[in-house]
């Protein structure tokens, strides 16, 4: 006999404590994300030189495919039954990622290059999780969806690697 359940509970075969686990490393990923948009957002801003068009156009290209990454991952949250985290507070106090503060920008090559180590820093983390949230958590959605949020972030790390040469 099926158990009822309150319809705002989540019963979606994961068990809250791994729905707990899986939701805290999205968190942490939309954190690494946020900060990455906004640093792609300020080198969109402030490139300049021989490259700007190009660049101006790459790096626009990518803190909009990086605003929709940040929604999916918000909403995979949700799906998950907890809170997507939304402050710059929050967001400091479980990135990897650092901001890029400081007035100067460097020159195109330095932020192509620095852009590319951050996109690898998060392949490399989204990779070390796959296999866990699957097997372990029990979540194969989150797994997935990782999969191709990973295969996004490899494509932008090719993108900026292949410019900076």
């Amino acid at each position: 006999m099926a158990t009822k359940i309150k319809h705002s509970e989540v019963n979606i075969g994961i068990s809250k404590e791994n729905r707990q686990f899986v939701s805290d490393n999205l968190n942490r990923l939309l954190a690494n994300e946020y900060f990455l948009y906004t640093k792609t957002r300020k080198f969109h801003w402030n490139v300049e030189g021989v490259h700007f068009r190009s660049l101006h156009t790459l790096f626009e290209d990518q803190y909009k495919e990086l605003a929709d990454v940040i929604d999916d991952i918000a909403e995979r949250i949700r799906k998950l039954g907890h809170y997507a985290l939304g402050s710059f507070k929050q967001f400091s106090a479980v990135a990897d990622l650092l901001e890029h503060d400081g007035e100067e920008v460097g020159d195109s090559k330095t932020m192509l290059l620095e852009l590319c180590d951050d996109h690898e820093t998060i392949i490399r983390i989204i990779r070390s999780e796959l296999i866990p949230i699957a097997d372990k958590y029990k979540d194969e959605g989150t797994s997935d969806f990782l999969t191709g949020v990973m295969e996004q972030h490899e494509t932008m790390a090719w993108m900026l690697r292949a410019t900076a040469k």
